[in-house]
């Protein structure tokens, strides 16, 4: 499972945070497109097997570690880094 802003979807650009899965929890990535919001419900829970028809440019990114970031949008941009 992943958390997906659903309701960003189409916006640019394309936001993804890997952080360590709670102990409760399986969800250690988060995607958002265009601008973040701290709504409770900005997130929504999503099956992995749904990005490649959601957001088929994330797919690549999930097997990177804990404590990665990255942007990207649909001109070529791409920037990941790493958080300690």
């Amino acid at each position: 499972m992943v958390a997906l802003a659903l309701s960003t979807l189409g916006c640019m650009p394309i936001h993804g945070v890997r952080q360590a899965a709670p102990e409760d929890g399986n969800i250690s990535w988060f995607f958002y497109c265009g601008e973040y919001s701290d709504a409770k419900d900005f997130y929504q829970p999503v099956h992995t097997a749904h990005l490649s028809e959601l957001l088929p440019a994330v797919v690549k990114y999930l097997r990177l570690p804990v404590g990665t970031r990255f942007i990207i949008d649909d001109q070529g941009y791409e920037d990941v880094w790493r958080v300690e």
